[in-house]
Parts: structure tokens; C-alpha cells; sequence
């Protein structure tokens, strides 16, 4: 069915854009610059997926989950993690508990994971056994304790963060993990304008407030508006294509992708790229997806599904840098044509 011309669909369009305009208005009110990083959080919203946010301390990433949680009707909980953290601790468990006629029973106690946003804070300072309590939770929005399975309300976001620089105490995610979080945003610093924005807001005791101004149902609606975006079959191909060239000998890839690139992107890489390239075109008023919009998308849906090997590392090479340039390698339009299923 034709999504252009829909009066309905055409409205639900609108709205979209509205609300995404009114959540982003919200966070500038509290965090200075940034903007790519703030329409990447965003857009995991009303797309449906969860966020890593790499930055050295101090650069505002929990400031602006936290700011997330205020602008969006949700429940919120924020999990510290630590060294000695257990999985328990995140999910809840089993306690037993005594009923007014003596009995003894197990009764579930859920864990701070059980709330719609849960900020993961410093995610790779917890053991890898504490970091795979979140996998369920990430994929299938549920939790199993005791055989049970319990589910999570909807819509439910993990944004988690980490600090790239310190590696004492610290522990990488593990890619299966990496795969699940929809983008990966890295949070650069600011610069002399936004510093001296920050200062002016920061220091002369005036605070922001921040109103609510969507909920979990709209989120929902606008998440199911964005997979009726319509992509041509040679544009779907182009993102097919870009993600095939991240794998090391495939018929694909180019020259870096088989000297540096150790594991390529999942399709899930792939369903990022499409549904972001979704929002993007919605956001710019177009009922349809461009080379463009799937370009754009490229480098927060890929670079932490990309696993560089050792030469990569030994040369100094940054998975961005490498993801730019297989861009420039693959051409928009493929030697032979697309089949339409």
C-alpha cells in the first residue's frame, strides 16, 4: 500500500515530526552542542533501540539520559556499575516470604531493570557475567528467574555509558552484547562557544525546566509510523551492500575490509542502517529513503559491529576512518540490477 497521497499516514508523519522536534527542544534547554548526538538519542527513541554512549567523563552523557527521562513520560532507573555488581542486582530475585497462614513461599522482587529507560552507567566497569544479565532484557524485553519469564513494559530502552580511556577496572562489552544497542554515539568535547555556554548556564544558579511532552504510547505509534517509510529496492540494496563490505573476503569487500577488519557487521547492522535512514527521510519531509539518509546512518550503526584485528590496531587505524572509506567504495548502484522479491 502506498504510504504518499495517504491522508492518515500523512498526518502520523507530522506528528512524528512534531514530537521529535519537541523531545529535542527539551534537551537543548539543559545540554550545550552536541546536536548530532542528541538527534542520534532521539532517534533511537522513536525508532525503538537502545544507545552506547562512548566520552571521557565530565561531557554530559548522563546528564542527558537523565534530562531523556524527564522530557519522555517514562519510568526511569539508573544502575551504577561496579566491579562487584551481580546479576541479581539488576534483574531482582527470589525471596522467600511468609504468608498470613505460615506458609512459605518464593515471591519475585524486581530489580532496577524493570522500569522504560534504564540508564547503564559506566556499563564496562561490571564483570562480563553481570553484563550478559542485560542481554535478555536488550533483545526480548523480558527476564527469566527461576524458570519464570517475566516482561518488561514497553517501550524499553537500555542507554548505557562508558569511558573509553581508563582500562584498569575495566571491561570490554563483548560483541554479542555491542550488537544489540541500535547506535553507537561518541561524545566528543566542546568547544570555545559551547564552554562558554555551559559556563552561563552552570554557574549563575539558573536552571532549566523540563517539561513532559510525549509518552510511551505516542513513542510506540511513531516507532510503527517510521517502518511504513518506503525504501526502494536499489536504495535497500545500497545498505545491503555497504554492511556485505564490512566482511573479510566476502564478494564485497574492498582492500581494507580484508587487511584490517577481523568480524563484519551483523544484519542487524543492517536493519539499523534502514530504519534510522526511515526516520531521517520522515524528518525531512520525504515519504521515501535516500542513498543519502542510508549514508548518514552509516557510521553510529556500524562502528561498534565492526571488530578491527591486529594490524588494524598495531597502524593505529579507527574504525571510523575505515567505515568512511569503504563508503567511498561501494557505488550507489550495483553492477547488476536488483531483483524485486
Amino acid at each position: 500500500m502506498s504510504t504518499a497521497g495517504n491522508p492518515q499516514f500523512e498526518q502520523q508523519v507530522e506528528a512524528f515530526r512534531r514530537d521529535f522536534d519537541k523531545v529535542r527542544n527539551e534537551l537543548k534547554k539543559v545540554i550545550v552542542g552536541h546536536e548530532n548526538i542528541i538527534d542520534g538519542i532521539v532517534t533511537s527513541l522513536f525508532v525503538g533501540g537502545h544507545v552506547l554512549l562512548e566520552g571521557v567523563p565530565g561531557l554530559g552523557k548522563t546528564l542527558l539520559v537523565r534530562t531523556i527521562s524527564e522530557a519522555v513520560q517514562l519510568d526511569f532507573n539508573r544502575i551504577q556499575f561496579t566491579p562487584d555488581l551481580m546479576p541479581a542486582d539488576i534483574l531482582g530475585t527470589n525471596i522467600v516470604m511468609e504468608t498470613p497462614d505460615g506458609r512459605r513461599v518464593f515471591e519475585f522482587q524486581p530489580g532496577p531493570i524493570f522500569a522504560q529507560i534504564v540508564l547503564a552507567d559506566e556499563i564496562n566497569r561490571a564483570t562480563p557475567k553481570t553484563q550478559s544479565a542485560l542481554l535478555e532484557a536488550m533483545q526480548e524485553q523480558s527476564v527469566t528467574i527461576g524458570g519464570k519469564i517475566h516482561r518488561l513494559h514497553k517501550p524499553f530502552f537500555v542507554m548505557a555509558t562508558q569511558n573509553p580511556i581508563e582500562q584498569e577496572g575495566t571491561y570490554p562489552l563483548p560483541e554479542a552484547q555491542l550488537d544489540r544497542f541500535l547506535f553507537k554515539l561518541v561524545v566528543g568535547y566542546s568547544n570555545r562557544d559551547e564552554l562558554n555556554e555551559i559556563l552561563n548556564r552552570t554557574t549563575r544558579g539558573v536552571s532549566a525546566t523540563i517539561v513532559r511532552v510525549i509518552d510511551g504510547e505516542t513513542l510506540i505509534d511513531h516507532q510503527n509510523t517510521v517502518r511504513q517509510v518506503l525504501i526502494a529496492p536499489h536504495v535497500q540494496d545500497y545498505a545491503v551492500r555497504l554492511v556485505l563490505a564490512t566482511h573479510p573476503g566476502g564478494p564485497f569487500s574492498t582492500d581494507a575490509t580484508n587487511r584490517f577488519i577481523r568480524w563484519g557487521s551483523s544484519p542487524r547492522g543492517a536493519q539499523t542502517m534502514v530504519l534510522t535512514a526511515k526516520s531521517a527521510a520522515i524528518l525531512d519531509n520525504r515519504f521515501n529513503v535516500s542513498f543519502e539518509d542510508v549514508r548518514r546512518s552509516l557510521l553510529p550503526s556500524l562502528r561498534h559491529r565492526v571488530l578491527l584485528n591486529f594490524e588494524a590496531q598495531a597502524e593505529g587505524k579507527d574504525v571510523d576512518q575505515i567505515l568512511l572509506d569503504l563508503l567511498k567504495s561501494v557505488p550507489e548502484m550495483p553492477d547488476k540490477p536488483v531483483i524485486k522479491a
